[in-house]
């Protein structure tokens, strides 16, 4: 196997898996903006402190940044896997490809 199919190999199975991971965040992101809604936990002590507000705004941009991570991580896999597909080509361009 040529070192141009081996990286492009490497590189795609990097690129599943960095597709994976947002696959494991998205229900867990999901219920933690849920919860940012209702900070009904911090009760009485909450308000007075004026802390909900500051808690739910901090939760709510932690919920953004979290799923601009994961549209970060989409874009990567997505040119992973078209520099892996390069790599292929020009494996096969330069003659390296074995299956004739």
């Amino acid at each position: 196997m040529s070192d141009l199919k081996k990286d492009a190999e490497s590189i795609r199975t990097g690129a599943q898996a960095l597709r994976r991971v947002t696959h494991h965040t998205h229900r867990p992101l999901q219920a933690f903006s849920e919860q940012a809604h209702d900070l009904s936990a911090l009760g009485a002590l909450g308000s007075l402190l004026g802390a909900k507000d500051d808690i739910a705004e901090a939760m709510g941009t932690l919920g953004r940044l979290t799923r601009e991570l994961n549209e970060e991580w989409r874009e990567q896999a997505k040119a992973m896997t078209e520099i892996s597909d390069a790599f292929d080509q020009l494996d096969a361009l330069l003659g390296g490809d074995d299956k004739g």
